[in-house]
């Protein structure tokens, strides 16, 4: 049987647009419009060929075997020697050619130390109008192992954001250790000695309950037989911030 003239017609534009969509796809296009191979494998050429200015932790060991020891044993463990003072490979390839700059000034210190909220509860923050103004940083801190001479004794030099949170609330005038029982330990190894939160209602009760005398907490005064069921109160309340609730 044959078949009508439409439909050979049409048989053949198909064909035709067919053919057309397979030579755009494999001849006409190029690989890279349909895979990411050929990109990946450019951007590999491309970065090979920069010049190689960081010579690596274990260029900086072999000479300075004494300062690696001591930073790999403190709290900077985790942070490259050219972090701080710069890409050496010139200085590994000849030591008295390019001679790596030593960071003295606050500002070296202050870009991982100053506060910012972004970053996590515990990382060491200070505030540098009131940490030490004009005081060089190594003055009292090694940079290899920067454990501070002594102990600090306030809570703001690690718990920069939630001091920063504090002094905007209405618990600004109350101190840490009104809720937390700190040990002298967790001042030297903070995450062996955690402080402790309060475990009862009566803890806040002490200002807020029906009946207490604190003006500063008069206007927020609670019923603890009704308020709140059997929470303890900062499991609903941040105490950080306590206007707002979690």
């Amino acid at each position: 049987m044959k078949l009508p003239e439409q439909v050979m017609r049409l048989g053949l534009v198909i064909g035709v647009l067919l053919a057309l969509v397979l030579a755009l796809r494999f001849i006409v296009l190029p690989p890279s419009f349909f895979s990411a191979r050929p990109h990946q494998v450019a951007t590999i050429e491309r970065e090979m060929v920069k010049p190689v200015h960081h010579a690596g932790v274990a260029a900086c060991r072999t000479c300075h075997a004494e300062q690696y020891e001591a930073k790999y044993d403190g709290k900077h463990r985790d942070v490259a020697c050219e972090n701080c003072h710069g890409p050496a490979i010139e200085h590994a390839s000849d030591v008295d050619a390019a001679v790596p700059p030593k960071p003295r000034e606050r500002e070296a210190c202050l870009d991982c130390h100053g506060y910012d909220a972004s970053r996590p509860n515990g990382f060491p923050q200070v505030d540098p109008q009131a940490h030490n103004p004009r005081k060089r940083c190594i003055v009292c801190h090694d940079p290899h192992d920067p454990v501070p001479p002594k102990a600090p004794q306030e809570c703001a030099g690690c718990h920069g954001r939630i001091e920063h949170v504090k002094s905007l609330s209405t618990h600004a005038l109350l101190a840490c250790a009104d809720c937390h029982v700190v040990e002298k330990q967790h001042m030297i190894e903070p995450r062996t000695a955690l402080p402790t939160k309060p475990d009862s209602r009566e803890m806040c009760g002490r200002c807020h309950a029906a009946g207490a005398t604190d003006p500063a907490a008069s206007t927020a005064l609670v019923d603890l037989a009704s308020h709140g069921g059997t929470y303890v109160c900062w499991e609903c309340h941040y105490a950080h911030l306590p206007e707002g609730r979690k």
